[in-house]
């Protein structure tokens, strides 16, 4: 379905992507993970036909240029685009006619999806007017009014509630199960793991993809989840012989590398640098441990 090889972006002397390769097959959520300026929406935008790759070669449904398949592309941007002074309904029925379709057409779709997106009570509120949650609801609703074959999503839900990301989420996994192939970039390592299958990029690169799954079993490290009152612990460990200290929320995660004996070694450190502990466990690594650690390899 989607395939890059070797892709790269220049923009003058700045490589926003370098050396880009993936294979994408059909029916996957497919999820493009990394932080600000990694360069995934310079790779959405590209397979979107937005922008031309400087080198490398792209195929988006068999096409080699995404603008001769565009009708059945969708396509959610970072940054909510459509208009703030027109309702959800007018807005809906706007895109709908960019798509050349009939009036009882445009309305029958449009009250498909606002209802399908739970705005159908909302269709007279003026955009300007919607939460941040109901806002991206409003642009997956208008990506959907062609009824795309795949869809791409740039950090559609950045800025968005927990309870809004959750609603996002259930509505793109429904979408998933009715037949579209999902593209989705995003900073949220929680939302990496709900993605068939995860390509991690940084400083344009890929660094590492596979299923959730995959990727954890891929870590060479062990993890130990601290419980302290203490703070300041990245500089009073500083000297511990710990490879890394990160925190996550009011606990630390400490890693070390993998051996019989690292929990002795982390409780070691720990008293040397005179930290109590409330609670300490060792615990399976999640995505963001596993994305840390690569991006400090390849660094």
């Amino acid at each position: 379905m989607i395939t890059l090889e070797n892709v790269t972006k220049t923009f003058g002397k700045q490589s926003a992507v370098n050396g880009v390769s993936l294979e994408i097959a059909s029916g996957e959520i497919f999820g493009l993970v990394g932080p600000d300026g990694a360069g995934k929406t310079t790779t959405i935008r590209m397979l979107c036909g937005l922008l031309s790759p400087t080198s490398g070669n792209l195929s988006v449904l068999g096409a080699a240029n995404p603008e001769a398949i565009k009708h059945h592309l969708g396509y959610v941007p970072q940054r909510f685009s459509l208009y703030g002074d027109l309702t959800v309904m007018e807005n809906i029925r706007f895109i709908g006619s960019l798509y050349g379709q009939t009036t009882d057409k445009i309305n029958a779709l449009a009250a498909n999806v606002l209802n399908f997106t739970n705005l159908l009570p909302f269709k007279d509120r003026y955009a300007d007017n919607l939460s941040g949650g109901m806002k991206q609801k409003l642009a997956l609703a208008a990506g959907l009014m062609h009824k795309p074959t795949l869809f791409f999503l740039d950090e559609p839900t950045t800025g968005v509630d927990p309870v809004s990301r959750r609603e996002f989420w259930q509505m793109l996994y429904q979408l998933n199960k009715e037949g579209t192939s999902i593209f989705v970039s995003t900073p949220y390592m929680d939302e990496a793991e709900l993605c068939t299958r995860v390509a991690f990029m940084n400083e344009g690169r890929i660094i590492s993809s596979g299923s959730p799954q995959e990727l954890r079993r891929s870590y060479k490290y062990q993890v130990f989840e601290l419980s302290t009152p203490d703070r300041n612990l990245k500089a009073r460990l500083k000297s511990s012989g710990l490879r890394d200290i990160n925190a996550f929320g009011e606990k630390y995660h400490l890693v070390t590398d993998s051996s019989p004996t690292a929990i002795t070694t982390v409780k070691a450190a720990l008293a040397a640098a005179n930290i109590s502990i409330t609670d300490l466990n060792e615990i399976s690594p999640n995505l963001e441990d596993v994305f840390v650690a690569l991006a400090s390899e390849v660094n």
